[in-house]
């Protein structure tokens, strides 16, 4: 058995690669710059990993994903391989203490976000460390027209400075042929080196509903289809209120959004995986770097604004390879709501610039000054301030950010921090100190060292299982004790920040060049076509409009998805046949079934009517009311 397998057997109990995984590996190990393209549960971790295991040092892998870096963290060490991670809410200490690892050979993986990649720290520890080879995951971050580029991601290039002959993995699950170029320019490949998988899931069936009352389509597919599954929904507030609809209706639901408590986020995710809750109702924020194997349905209720967004996400159904269902519920106003999208992602200039000085205006920072200050940014208050809208304000920011005069952390390190104000001896002295008091502190004691001396970061889920309290009681005893100088306790920060990268300038002077308006604005209106394109389109198999998008050119009809029902493959109907067959089998427990349940049959409308017309018609099938039965 040659090294690569034998490594796979001996860590994953695989006897073979799948795909192009082996390509990737034997590409990367003898020390070639290599893109691989590969779909989502295409087996992306494997290429990295068997690697790091045979090359001398240690692999760095550059992720966005926190949740994947700990999972991943997780089951290496329960392999007995040495990994470690480097993410928001750690110590300096901690951090030290893992680059130092690295350093003396104590780490094989080290898992980093890119955020991290510009530290002071991080780089000057990178220079002292044996790297094998770098991994960067969701490659499409890094390129000007991905659909989810991120500054960020720009430092890469900094490894390449500092460690100039060391190879670079490159990885994706979506890319068009623009993007694939531009990964490899932007993290500079000697040369280019792509190796593709087809994007195609035989086992994915693609739906696009037309949907006029999409609460009622959504309940119908729900009750029709079993097995767990995932609603995209687009605000926060939706979430909530589709996740609390669906619960009323009788289907186990729970939402998730980037807004709620890390606690709440980890414990409604647990539940999910674990299928203690049927359905995760969940904004965008939600599936990165989430391994369940089992999702049979995706609802999208509605429209991503891009193709890449929409597979990334669709693709989250049917990893085990069984047969699932991606349904997009689409109606004539969504055209409407995706071309709105445009002008509240790309404001025009003279807003972007009235926004820089307003913002300024609300820190009140004067022209020239301000250059490497950070500022706590409350949106909503900025807002009622200066009349604005949070939507466009949010984007003039991340044009500005691409502009290069700020950077906008939308999601930033907010770990609280806590540290004992009175020495050990006097806790032991210290009187009218409630039991709830008591447990908290002492749980403080078992779960964190040093913090008599210095702040250290804290998690108020792990204090409340340790203590055997709620979060909400933890959080207000810790504000108590802070009150009553027994500690200082910061809680963590909820705001965005705003960092200036340069003194600021009178707003009509800032130079916002086509490269970072106007060139992407042009690639953000294909994204936004190509999807009501990809929604309105019912005479193109759905499986080929994506592989076609993706520069799939030899993609062939699925066979499975609404339009290939739809249509036999000569181009004519197929008839009522298999719309008939499929109701009868609906109402062969010759019970009485509600209308809202032929939603679950995922065919054209036009065919059901007819199959249901001609049912009734032949007194197979009666109708009462809104309820169906057999005759």
């Amino acid at each position: 058995m040659d090294k690569y397998r034998q490594i796979l057997r001996q860590y994953w109990g695989y006897d073979d690669f799948r795909g192009i995984q082996r390509d990737i590996i034997e590409s990367i190990d003898s020390g070639h710059d290599t893109l691989g393209l590969m779909p989502t549960g295409g087996g992306k971790s494997i290429t990295f990993q068997v690697p790091a295991l045979l090359r001398t040092g240690v692999c760095v892998v550059v992720t966005p994903l926190i949740a994947l870096m700990k999972d991943q963290v997780t089951h290496l060490r329960a392999k007995g391989i040495l990994a470690s991670a480097i993410y928001s809410g750690m110590t300096h200490k901690e951090i030290v203490t893992t680059l130092d690892n690295a350093v003396f050979g104590g780490v094989r993986i080290l898992y980093v976000s890119p955020e991290r990649l510009a530290s002071p720290l991080f780089q000057v520890k990178l220079s002292h460390i044996d790297v094998s080879f770098v991994t960067v995951d969701e490659a499409h971050c890094i390129s000007q027209w991905g659909y989810d580029f991120r500054p960020a991601y720009l430092k890469i290039a900094d490894i390449r400075r500092i460690k100039p002959g060391v190879p670079i993995l490159a990885l994706t699950a979506t890319a068009t042929p623009q993007v694939v170029d531009d990964i490899q320019e932007q993290l500079g490949f000697t040369q280019k080196r792509v190796f593709r998988m087809s994007f195609e899931r035989k086992n994915l069936a693609y739906v696009v509903r037309q949907a006029n009352d999409k609460p009622a389509e959504l309940l119908g597919i729900l009750q029709r289809m079993a097995g767990s599954a995932i609603v995209y929904v687009r605000s926060r507030k939706n979430a909530k209120d589709t996740a609390q609809w669906l619960c009323e209706k009788g289907v186990a639901a729970t939402f998730y959004h980037a807004g709620l408590d890390p606690a709440v986020k980890d414990q409604r995710q647990n539940d999910w995986q674990h299928d203690k809750v049927r359905v995760m109702v969940a904004t965008n924020a939600f599936g990165m770097g989430i391994d369940k194997p089992d999702v049979r349905l995706v609802v999208h209720t509605d429209s991503p604004d891009s193709p890449e967004a929409y597979f990334q996400e669709a693709g989250r159904a049917g990893r085990d390879g069984l047969q699932s269902y991606a349904v997009l519920l689409y109606n004539s106003s969504d055209r409407r709501k995706l071309r709105k999208r445009i002008s509240d992602t790309f404001p025009e200039k003279e807003y972007i610039r009235t926004v820089y000085d307003h913002i300024a205006d609300f820190f009140q920072m004067g022209v020239g000054s301000g250059e490497g200050t950070m500022h706590e940014f409350d949106i909503e208050k900025f807002c009622r301030s200066f009349h604005h809208f949070p939507i466009q304000v949010d984007a003039a920011l991340k044009i500005l950010q691409r502009a290069g005069y700020l950077e906008y952390d939308t999601d930033p390190d907010n770990s609280a921090r806590l540290r004992f104000l009175l020495e050990r001896d006097q806790l032991y002295l210290l009187e009218r100190t409630s039991p709830t008091e008591e447990a908290v502190i002492a749980a403080l004691l078992r779960l964190y060292s040093g913090l008599f001396s210095d702040y250290s970061f804290i998690d108020e889920s792990a204090i409340a299982f340790k203590s055997g309290l709620g979060t909400d009681v933890v959080y207000q005893t810790l504000k108590g004790l802070s009150h009553r100088r027994i500690i200082h306790f910061i809680p963590r920060r909820k705001l965005p920040a705003i960092y200036y990268t340069q003194p600021r300038e009178d707003g009509h002077r800032l130079r916002i060049t086509p490269e970072v308006y106007e060139d992407r604005l042009h690639s953000y209106e294909n994204r936004i076509g190509s999807m009501i394109d990809y929604a309105t389109n019912d005479t193109v198999c759905r499986s080929r409009q994506l592989l076609r998008y993706f520069g799939e050119t030899t993609s062939h009809d699925c066979g499975q998805c609404d339009v290939c029902r739809a249509y036999a493959t000569d181009g004519s109907p197929q008839g009522e046949r298999s719309a008939t067959d499929r109701l009868l089998a609906l109402l062969s427990d010759r019970q009485r079934h509600h209308i809202s349940e032929l939603h679950g049959l995922l065919l054209p409308k036009a065919q059901l009517d007819a199959a249901l017309a001609h049912l009734v018609a032949e007194e197979q099938v009666k109708v009462e009311g809104a309820y169906l039965s057999i005759e």
